[in-house]
This record gives C-alpha cells, sequence and structure tokens, in this order.
C-alpha cells in the first residue's frame, strides 16, 4: 500500500500546509512525494520518539502532519511521545505504520506490530483507519486528514481474490452475502478471508464484512451487521492482531455495552509463534491459523455449527 499512500499524498501537496516526516524509511516508494514537497518533506532520520515530537509542534501550529515509519518503529519506540505530545494535546497528528502485523516477517518479532492498533486505542482521542485493500487508501488518507483528531494508518499487503472487486472504502462495508453468523475481518486479512469463503455456497457462508476504522464509539457497526448478529446472537472476528485488545474483545465490550446478548464468538488472531521460527508473512499467518485454508475450515465448521445447532434468542 506504500505507493497508492503516496499517491494519495501527492493529490494532497499542493497544500501549503502539509509535511511528511520520515524515520529514514520508505525509499523507492516516496521519492515522488519527496519531489512534489522539497522542504516539506522531512527525513528525521532514525530518531522516531523526536519524529513525533517534532510532529506534534508542527501541528500545533496548524500544519497537516503525517509522520512515516514501519509499524513497530513509530507506535511502540514512540508511544510515550504519541500519548503525551499528540493525545494529551489533542493534536491531529496521521502516525502512518507501515507493514502491519506480520508483514516484516523474516525480520522477528522486534519488526512485528501485532499489537499495534490495540496499544493507541487506548489513547484519549485516538483513531485507527486499516485498509483492507490497495483501492481503500486514498479514501483512508481523506478520512483521516479530515477528521482533525490524533490518527494512527496502519499500512499492510491488501490483495483482492481474482476477480472480485473492492467496494468504496468506508469504515465497515458487507463484502459477501450469506446464511450464516457474520464474520468481521479487519484489514488485509479481508482478502484471505474472501479468498477462504467466496467459493461456499451461500447457504453454508458466513456473511463476510470487513472493519476499517475505530474506536467503535465514533465507528459503530451498521444496523444491518447489528440486525446480523442479534439474530444469530454470535458472530466471528478474522484480525492480525493480537487477541487482548483487538477487535474481537472490542466488539463483545461494544455490543454487551449496547444491550445485545451473545451466546459467543468465533476469533481467529495472531498466537505466539515458537521461539526462533521466523519466516514470512504466509509462514506466521500460518502458525496462527490466518491462512486461507485454516480460514475457511474454521469458519466453515463454524457456520456448520451454527445451522445444526441455532442460537436460541429470547
Amino acid at each position: 500500500m506504500r505507493r497508492q499512500f503516496c499517491a494519495a499524498l501527492l493529490e494532497r501537496a499542493a497544500n501549503p500546509n502539509l509535511v511528511f516526516m520520515t524515520g529514514d524509511l520508505g525509499f523507492m516508494a516516496l521519492e515522488p512525494l519527496q519531489a512534489a514537497l522539497a522542504d516539506r518533506f522531512i527525513n528525521a532520520g532514525v530518531a522516531e520518539q523526536n519524529m513525533i515530537s517534532v510532529a506534534a509542534a508542527l501541528a500545533k501550529d496548524g500544519f497537516e502532519v503525517w509522520a512515516y515509519s514501519i509499524a513497530p518503529f513509530c507506535f511502540a519506540r514512540a508511544f510515550e511521545q504519541i500519548r503525551n505530545d499528540i493525545c494529551l494535546h489533542h493534536v491531529p497528528v496521521t502516525v502512518v505504520g507501515n507493514g502491519g502485523g506480520y508483514a516484516y516477517g523474516v525480520m522477528g518479532p522486534t519488526h512485528h506490530a501485532t499489537e499495534d492498533y490495540g496499544v493507541l486505542l487506548t489513547l484519549d482521542g485516538m483513531r485507527v483507519t486499516v485498509p483492507a485493500f490497495d483501492e481503500d487508501v486514498p479514501g483512508a488518507v481523506a478520512a483521516l486528514a479530515q477528521n482533525g483528531s490524533p490518527g494512527y494508518l496502519r499500512l499492510g499487503l491488501g490483495m483482492l481474490p481474482a476477480g472480485e472487486q473492492a467496494p468504496p472504502f468506508a469504515a465497515w462495508r458487507r463484502l459477501l452475502p450469506g446464511r450464516g453468523p457474520a464474520a468481521i475481518a479487519v484489514g488485509p486479512l479481508a482478502g484471505a478471508a474472501m479468498t477462504a469463503l467466496v467459493e461456499l455456497p451461500e447457504s453454508e457462508r458466513p456473511e463476510l464484512w470487513v472493519a476499517a476504522c475505530f474506536p467503535l464509539d465514533i465507528y459503530p457497526p451498521p444496523a444491518a451487521l447489528m440486525e446480523k448478529i442479534k439474530r444469530h446472537a454470535r458472530f466471528a472476528v478474522v484480525e492480525e492482531h493480537i487477541k487482548h485488545g483487538g477487535a474481537g474483545s472490542m466488539l463483545c465490550h461494544w455490543l454487551l455495552m449496547n444491550g445485545v446478548a451473545l451466546s459467543g464468538i468465533e476469533h481467529l488472531h495472531v498466537k505466539a509463534h515458537p521461539p526462533g521460527r521466523y519466516g514470512s508473512q504466509n509462514f506466521l499467518r500460518r502458525q496462527s491459523g490466518l491462512h486461507v485454508e485454516s480460514i475457511r475450515h474454521r469458519l466453515a465448521a463454524w457456520s456448520r455449527f451454527e445451522r445444526a445447532s441455532p442460537a436460541k434468542v429470547g
């Protein structure tokens, strides 16, 4: 999604208040933006904490600031500065984390971002956007630029199944119809979930949705999804994030706080992989049961159980 992100910011480059900062990353992708912005393109060096503090100061003076690095470097290393300099002062800096989840797989756990949006959503005023497909990035950039709040944009590898078309970007979208309960994928795992489920008969398939924006108090599930969840009293979540603080726990809490009775949840999430064994993103997804075959097997079995033992809703 880096190239799509670069193109989306190029569309905004004529805005004299736009400033882009990078922690010495983005080579072979962001050069067109560097040329367009000239001295408004700032390489802050390998100093992410300082980059975030400078970004907050610029935003306080009225600039539209985007601060970019790979995801674990910008959200984890600079967490104190995001908390104290951006969120406590509620300045509209957008922190851009490239390579969310296991995208930098072979580089090991120091380069994985599998708890990023859960951690950042603990901060006051933070809004998180997780595009699912490359085509989502322009809409995601426009939404973050307009919200006037601290933001986090998690970029990854967005892949649509062959022959499928991405619906227009929105916080929530239905990707596949199905008579089973709702299954909700977060961000780029939506492509894997679509690939896993698209060939199942609609009568046997969960209804697949994708979530792209958080927190839920600002971006609540739409009425059609709420009706589906209420009817079945259960749902599934597929996300490249740890269990704690992820979309699964956020949705459970939000639904219960809004009076929706639940009988269960199927949660496919990142699990700890064997120590010392690292590989590609696909390898690490497989270790957590987040590859296409595992998603198909688990969600199809979960949907079959639903048909055999329908939830009793009072």
